[in-house]
This record gives C-alpha cells, structure tokens and sequence, in this order.
C-alpha cells in the first residue's frame, strides 16, 4: 500500500475572543484538543469545505473564512498529516457534536489560555 499525507482543513472559529475546540476521541490521539475540519473534497474550495465541515461537526455557520497557516505534522506516526488552517468567526448555531465517534465536547476556550494537550496544528496556529 501506497503512503500517503493526509490532506485536511482545519477551522479556527473565533466567538468574543474565544476559540472552538473540541476534545478527540477513539483510537488516534485521544484527549487532545483540535479544531473543527475534516478531507477536502474533490474540486471543494477551502472556504467551502471549512462551511460544509463544521456544520457537519458542530452544526454551526462560519463567516468572514481566511487563510491562516499550513501545518505539515509528521509527529502522529504512523499518520502524516497536512492541514490548511483557515480562521472564521462564528455567525449562528450552538456547537453541538454530530460525530459522537470522533469527538467528545466542542466548547469555547479563552485563546490565551487554552486546554491542553492541543493538537500540533493548533498550537502552531494559536
């Protein structure tokens, strides 16, 4: 089998001065903490996977999407990850998880004072 990076979005959604973030949970890294996203699909833009991907995760609508950085994470082994980071601010909804299998709570975290462990993407980002 071929290997491969990982190819995600992940979204930095911003409420007040606060951060979404939810706390993982499964087999691949369990209790750390990391932003909404998920697989760009096949021709989706970036802003369009960061809309479809937190509604799908959180149920919440996003606005004013921009690029904030790349992170390629080679640390998870044996995953490789590459992940575009956009920023959004919140527009309308309440984080609720719609994937119970991936994620155990989404809340909002005080961007200075965060939980931890983070995901590397989200420490590079914050």
């Amino acid at each position: 089998m071929e290997k491969k990076p990982n190819l995600a979005v992940r979204v930095m959604v911003i409420k007040d001065g606060k951060v979404l973030l939810g706390k993982n949970k499964g087999a691949f890294a369990p209790d750390k903490y990391g932003f909404p996203g998920g697989h760009i699909d096949y021709m989706e833009s970036f802003e369009n996977c960061a809309k479809r991907e937190v509604m799908e995760e959180c149920g919440i609508e996003i606005e004013n999407i921009k690029f904030q950085a790349i992170a390629n994470n080679k640390d998870d082994v044996p995953y490789h990850n590459v992940h575009i980071i956009l920023t959004a601010d919140f527009k309308s909804g309440e984080p609720k998880v719609l994937e119970p299998k991936k994620t155990e709570s989404w809340d909002w975290y005080d961007v200075e004072n965060p939980p931890t462990p983070l995901f590397k993407n989200v420490e590079l980002a914050l």
